[in-house]
């Protein structure tokens, strides 16, 4: 599991610029890849596996697996605002049309004790929110935060199931065995 730091893109291989998984002062095992994605915008919790059953595992339509993000967002949310968070809307998927988001639990958070700062000025009115989701459509949270006229600031995922972020700093990595991580994912062998 990595902590993927802000601005790097889930990828070892890239056409363009940008800082990628190879640049990290790691040795990865060939075969390597990530399971599922956090967009250059976001941070935090990505698993990085040789296992290429691990993706279907965890990430095929019929298994509901709860991920858990903190979310900053610009302006200051209102509990109705938050009412409609949790409740389940439409949004538009590219290519696909719209969607209907399950009902999501979004609750007010507190900033991060351990967050390194990415330029984001704290004066702007802004709130920390928690999400927790069963699904991931493409920027969904960030659609779901656009759709309540709330543009999301900062992304990071700090949990899949019971596999938690904790006190892992940003671009470094902690090796699991793969008993641990199917224990902690809740997934059989």
């Amino acid at each position: 599991m990595l902590n993927k730091p802000y601005g790097m893109v889930s990828q070892f291989k890239s056409t363009y610029e940008q800082p990628l998984l190879k640049d990290l002062d790691f040795i990865f095992p060939e075969g390597t890849n990530a399971v599922g994605r956090l967009d250059a915008d976001s941070e935090g919790l990505l698993l990085l596996t040789t296992d290429s059953s691990l993706t279907k595992k965890l990430l095929h339509p019929d298994r509901k697996h709860n991920r858990e993000y903190l979310v900053c967002v610009q302006r200051v949310v209102s509990s109705d605002t938050l009412e409609q968070l949790n409740s389940s809307m439409d949004l538009l998927i590219k290519r696909k049309g719209l969607y209907k988001t399950l009902n999501s639990k979004v609750q007010f958070a507190d900033k991060p004790a351990l967050l390194t700062d990415i330029g984001y000025k704290e004066l702007i009115p802004h709130t920390w929110l928690h999400f927790s989701l069963t699904e991931g459509k493409f920027r969904q949270i960030r659609k779901m935060c656009a759709a309540v006229n709330h543009k999301c600031r900062r992304l990071i995922r700090t949990k899949i199931e019971d596999l938690e972020l904790g006190d892992l700093a940003p671009g470094k990595i902690k090796e699991l065995e793969q008993t641990e991580l199917f224990e902690l994912l809740k997934l059989r062998d």
